[in-house]
């Protein structure tokens, strides 16, 4: 009953509305289809590099990515959610549903400083809430570079404006075709999102085709022959060529003749032709003198009537491509190229050398992950802050062997080139002679581009800020340990972590991930005077950093080692107090620089710091969750004529306990009913739910009529002065007959399903909350019970929905009720609750109590 908290992070599923149905969006009726589009659309019109579509999740407490165009979703992938209520440019776009432009990194910080302080770039943003039938249900965001043309603030809202609204039709179009849609002027219902991410490609420049003929060359006779195509690429007519060797051999360069007869000889002896370069004339004339067309020859032979040999194979224009190649190939410094994710796509001979790398080891690798002295947070950052800013970064580090290498980093939306030369050690940079290894620097001496060239955050003071950020969001012991396995093993590149607890003298086993499957069991239990590196780290309070296995085993003689090359066991410390230990396992050997060491101690305070605090609230939980099933009743009384059966489910936020109660009691004129809601998820919820049930249990055995229980309860609420109201219903039901008489007090109606499987809401009149005002009169609804029939009372935690009212779920809940063919109460209690149990954040607590009246009679 109380308002909704910020989202804890965990694992999430998709939603329904996230997969593929038929329908009109985009041909396959996936609500991304429906965004991709204007999304794209929005970020060429605003003269942007990126753009992204956040929509509101099932439960609405948070905005998940949707869609992203012309940045890496890896690059955001700790704001894939965001909670609604965050400080966050986004999270202040959909709540206030107004448009925000930050033209640049100062403005962002001013406004936004954890937003900054997470994603130290500098670029401009606008974001824009996207509505359906009039309501929030996402926000679009277009980046924009802050040091590029200054565009005008009314033309990049204008741009926005116009894709809100192609959003919102499309959306429109798409809430039409939702399967589980029950309000057909509700536009909005089904518009939400629970997936991961989907990826637009921004459009490219449109590339010169190239072209492609397919040739037979009989190797034996010296004949060719060849389509349309491939006739064209050698400037010939089909009408005019007779297939003879010298024909071809005319149309060849002079030079290059050596290379077609080559290519007959390669494939004479090894039965293949592999890319054999040669020069035709072109057909255009030129003005000044004749034009040659490099082509490019691959073939393979194969036997004709088991005798003549026939070369078959393709003709390849190779203007641009394999001459683009070859002009970098002739450049003096390296030249490379990454991927939209960072990986190699494309390295020079020059950079091979420099790099110490040959081609097919990078290729498709981010080269800070293949090459062991750029294996550092640091140049992933450079690469990070280069294609967020989409401006050219700029650095210098040492080889090995202290030779200095200068990097300058071109992003573009679809990836990145880079350029490494050498260059003079930079003013005041200690010496780093072969072996010694140092920290990179920013390029100054080295040949400045004529772009301005960006500066680069540490990479470490990155992941610091970011895993602050998760933190502060994770409530229980296994939330903080989720956060700091899913923040530090793809942060430093690790494989293995395993979070160990002190507790009564000896280590126990929070979290594991990357272990083989027992390794950890000999190490359950430990005390803290084993000769062990998690348990020294944690005794000295000293981290300790192996690179080698030779270092570990050097240092603890006969330690059991799984399949890792190096380790970081660090111990966690929070205000002076031992909390447990952290271990970090490489599956090569790992450098740790300084600034890595640095880093990872300061992230084993935050976690230690956060681990101890949900500890703290673990423990109380635990009291409080033992309270409320005192409370609860342990078993219900089994009354003849009649079958009953309740269910109690905790919300997922705050305490995770709450006021709801149910109740089955003996009166001296038959059975009472009853459920409650008391406001707040607390222990003092759940205290004056205790003396509410009380209350009411005593007045109803004491002979009291329903009305004179409900208002002697209410009476009682108002003089405990706990500044607390509740809800109530309460049936008194006559066994024998099937008749009873209700009172409700401001509490959802109940259900009542017939014999015939009919569900009807009951329309039960109803006075205020208890706990209003201490004279409130409550009036009594007499009903009749059919033999056969089923009666629901529940609290609001079952019926209400993130985004739809409550009768809407009361309507959904009666669907069930009503379809539901199961013969066992207990079974139909469970399928009532599953919904709500499967939902992962569940604002509210949940309870349920089931009657079936004289049920074998009509069954």
């Amino acid at each position: 009953m109380d308002e909704a908290a910020a989202v804890p992070r965990g694992e999430r599923s998709a939603g329904v509305h996230g997969g593929a149905e038929e329908g009109p969006a985009g041909g396959t009726g996936r609500i991304e289809d429906a965004l991709a589009e204007p999304v794209v659309t929005a970020v060429l019109e605003a003269g942007g590099y990126g753009g992204l579509v956040y929509l509101r999740s099932r439960d609405r407490r948070s905005l998940v990515l949707c869609v992203v165009t012309g940045v890496p979703r890896s690059l955001l992938k700790s704001w894939w959610r965001v909670p609604v209520g965050g400080a966050l440019p986004m999270s202040e776009a959909y709540r206030g549903g107004e448009s925000l432009w930050l033209p640049d990194e100062r403005a962002t910080m001013l406004r936004f400083p954890q937003f900054t302080a997470a994603l130290p770039y500098s670029f401009a943003s606008a974001h824009h809430p996207v509505r359906a039938g009039g309501e929030p249900v996402g926000v679009l965001v277009v980046l924009r570079s802050a040091t590029g043309e200054p565009a005008a603030e009314r033309e990049v809202r204008a741009a926005l404006e116009n894709a809100g609204r192609d959003m919102e039709e499309r959306l429109a179009e798409f809430a039409r075709t939702v399967p589980e849609r029950t309000d057909p002027d509700a536009v909005s219902y089904g518009i939400e999102y629970d997936d991961q991410p989907v990826s637009v490609r921004l459009p490219t420049p449109p590339a010169r085709a190239v072209a492609v003929g397919m040739v037979e060359w009989d190797l034996d006779s010296d004949r060719w022959s060849g389509d349309d195509e491939a006739l064209g690429l050698l400037g010939v007519r089909r009408a005019d060529f007779g297939g003879t060797m010298a024909e071809v051999e005319a149309r060849v360069s002079p030079d290059d003749l050596y290379e077609l007869r080559a290519s007959r000889q390669e494939a004479a002896a090894t039965g293949q032709v592999r890319s054999r370069h040669f020069r035709v004339l072109d057909e255009a004339e030129e003005e000044d003198g004749i034009r040659y067309r490099p082509l490019e020859l691959w073939g393979h032979v194969v036997r004709v009537d088991g005798a003549s040999r026939l070369l078959v194979g393709a003709l390849v224009d190779a203007a641009g491509g394999v001459s683009a190649a070859e002009a970098a190939e002739r450049l003096p410094d390296g030249l490379f190229s990454l991927d939209q994710d960072g990986r190699v796509s494309y390295a020079n001979r020059r950079c091979q050398e420099l790099l110490g790398c040959e081609l097919e080891r990078m290729l498709g690798h981010p080269p800070w992950h293949v090459i062991t002295w750029l294996h550092d947070p640091a140049y992933e950052d450079r690469y990070r802050a280069a294609m967020l800013s989409q401006e050219p970064v700029s650095y210098m580090v040492p080889d090995p062997d202290g030779v200095w290498l200068g990097f300058v980093l071109y992003p573009g939306v679809h990836g990145l080139t880079g350029r490494v030369f050498r260059t003079s050690a930079p003013v005041g940079a200690e010496p780093a002679g072969p072996g010694r290894a140092a920290e990179p620097v920013a390029d100054r001496t080295a040949e400045a581009p004529s772009e301005l060239v960006a500066s680069a955050r540490a990479g470490a003071l990155y992941h610091v800020v970011q895993m602050a950020s998760v933190l502060t969001e994770a409530v229980t012991v296994r939330d903080v340990c989720r956060a700091v396995s899913e923040q530090l093993l793809p942060a430093f590149d690790a494989q293995e972590i395993a979070l160990y607890t002190v507790r009564e003298g000896r280590m126990h086993l929070l979290w594991e991930s990357g272990y083989p499957e027992g390794f950890l069991d000999a190490f359950e239990g430990v005390p803290l005077d084993a000769h062990l590196p998690g348990v020294h780290a944690l005794t000295t309070r000293i981290p300790l950093f192996f690179e080698s296995p030779e270092e570990l085993v050097h240092a603890y003689a006969g330690i059991v080692l799984d399949r890792m090359s190096a380790w970081a066991f660090l111990p966690l410390i929070a205000s002076g107090h031992p909390v447990g230990s952290c271990i970090l396992g490489w599956d090569s050997s790992h450098r740790f620089t300084p600034e890595e060491r640095s880093a990872l101690t300061a992230l084993s305070g935050l976690a230690a710091q956060a681990m101890e605090r949900a500890r703290f609230y673990d423990a109380e939980s635990t009291v409080a969750r033992g309270l409320q099933e005192a409370l609860l009743p342990h078993r219900l009384p089994a009354i003849e004529g009649l079958l009953t059966t309740g269910r109690y489910l905790p919300g997922t936020q705050g305490m995770a306990i709450g006021g709801d109660w149910y109740d089955v009691i003996r009166t001296g004129r038959g059975v009472a009913l009853v459920i409650g809601d008391v406001e707040g998820h607390s222990v003092g919820a759940a205290a004056v739910m205790g003396q509410l049930r009380s209350a009411v249990h005593a007045f109803a055995t004491s002979g009291r009529p329903p009305q004179v229980v409900i208002t002697h309860t209410n009476r009682l609420l108002t003089e405990l002065e706990a500044d607390v109201f509740a809800t109530c219903c309460y049936i008194e039901l006559d066994p024998r007959t099937g008749r009873a008489l209700a009172v409700r007090a401001g509490h959802p109606p109940p259900l009542l399903r017939r014999p015939d499987g009919r569900v009807e809401t009951l329309d039960l009149a109803g006075g205020v909350l208890l706990g209003v005002e201490p004279d409130s009169v409550y009036p009594v609804t007499a009903l009749t019970l059919s033999p056969g029939s089923v009666l629901a009372l529940y609290t609001d935690g079952l019926v209400e929905m993130p985004g739809s009212d409550i009768e809407t779920g009361i309507q959904e809940v009666g669907r069930f009720l009503a379809d539901s063919g199961t013969g066992s109460v207990e079974e139909l209690a469970d399928q009532l609750i599953r919904t709500a149990r499967r939902a992962e954040d569940r604002p509210d607590d949940v309870a349920l109590l089931l009657t079936a009246y004289r049920w074998g009679a009509a069954r």
